[in-house]
């Protein structure tokens, strides 16, 4: 039964990825006139093959892209020394500055942008970006990133250790202008360690009825956009103390300054196009999927699901507010974070993201802490030696 399943899955992705594949290959038809492909990489300029930028410092930043006049950055390849389990790449920030902007217009750790939550590393396969083998640590993009005025990419360590190496690809073409309604390449770092409203941890009505939640007002937020452009996906990366399913949370999008939703959603596995739960095996198609999930007791542990609208971009005018609630009603604890993807007319200054001390994840939470929680439980009934559980 698990084959017929997994050869099911295969053919699913498969047939998405063939779809991508000919349009892509009906593009390749073009001949484009003005346009030369450029790369900037990590290459060792003495001929030997020293190709990495050794020994960054901590608190060091290094440019890794400084390139003058117009292009489109179509794709990005890097990895790092050493591996993440000795150095996290949660804590390695990536910026991308364009058209001689001093600020950047993208700012997010180096793992999470590319599909990798937490500092943890795995597999991750999608149309607009990839972490490959070995395990992980072979991070992709191609999403198009265009200039009018030059770009700027630069790299900050803020993981307290030495980044002994990094290797890098930056393919991009170059020309003379940009094609007319060029937008600007945006992504966007937050993490929150979210409470409930009203104290209670009440999913499922478990202990009751819960407040209404019409406006989104203590929802989790995964981008908060002004200016006009199209939204075109997200990483989000769930870590549960809990259990209990945290996925009843409802997504509402706030297009334009309308006060209230101006689309709702019915819940979270239904905005990333699952049903019923999460998965206990990971899930990939070129748009959506669970790249990592926990199988562990019930939902409890980390949870990193993807879904990109590169079919069906959320277009706005004057801004976006696009939030998820935690839990139905907001009602749960969660240690959450995202990385947005979107489109502007103009280069954009986006928020500040979380420091180091917000984006250090919650430990996990595992059998010890639910027998020593139980143990404790068991005091407070008089350690009866008839007590079972409920």
């Amino acid at each position: 039964m698990t084959s017929i399943k997994a050869k099911w899955m295969l053919v699913l992705l498969l047939t998405g990825t063939l779809h991508l594949a000919a349009q892509d290959l009906m593009g390749l038809t073009e001949i484009k006139q003005g346009v030369k492909t450029k790369r900037v990489s990590s290459y060792d300029p003495s001929g030997d093959n020293h190709d990495n930028l050794k020994n960054i410092k901590p608190g060091e930043k290094r440019t890794i892209f400084n390139v003058a006049g117009a292009g489109i950055i179509d794709h990005i390849w890097m990895t790092l020394s050493p591996e993440p389990n000795v150095l996290s790449r949660n804590d390695v920030i990536l910026r991308m500055y364009w058209d001689g902007n001093a600020y950047p217009s993208v700012a997010s750790p180096v793992g999470p942008f590319f599909g990798q939550g937490w500092n943890d590393a795995y597999l991750f396969t999608s149309a607009a970006l990839a972490a490959t083998p070995t395990n992980g640590n072979g991070l992709v993009s191609y999403f198009a990133m265009p200039f009018a005025k030059g770009a700027r990419i630069e790299i900050e360590n803020q993981t307290g250790g030495t980044i002994n190496a990094l290797y890098f690809y930056i393919d991009y073409q170059e020309m003379k202008t940009l094609p007319p309604q060029t937008g600007r390449f945006h992504a966007w770092y937050n993490k929150q360690l979210t409470m409930p409203v009203d104290s209670v941890e009440n999913e499922h009505w478990m202990f009751g009825g819960n407040p209404p939640n019409k406006n989104g007002k203590e929802n989790y937020v995964i981008a908060d956009i002004k200016g006009k452009g199209h939204f075109v996906g997200v990483n989000y990366y769930v870590q549960a103390p809990t259990p209990y399913w945290y996925g009843e949370g409802d997504d509402m999008w706030f297009i334009d300054g309308d006060t209230l939703p101006t689309m709702n959603g019915t819940g979270t596995e239904d905005y990333f196009n699952t049903s019923w739960g999460a998965p206990k095996q990971p899930y990939a198609s070129p748009y959506f999927g669970y790249a990592k999930v926990n199988d562990d007791i019930g939902f409890l542990g980390r949870t990193h699901i993807y879904r990109f609208h590169i079919a069906d971009p959320v277009y706005f005018d004057r801004s976006l507010r696009f939030s998820i609630e935690h839990g139905s009603n907001n009602v749960l604890t969660l240690d959450l974070a995202s990385v947005a993807y979107w489109y502007q007319d103009t280069a954009a200054r986006i928020p500040s993201i979380p420091d180091a001390a917000v984006r250090r994840p919650m430990p996990l939470i595992g059998p010890t802490d639910i027998h020593r929680w139980r143990n404790e439980w068991r005091k407070s009934k008089g350690n009866d030696t008839r007590l079972w559980g409920k």
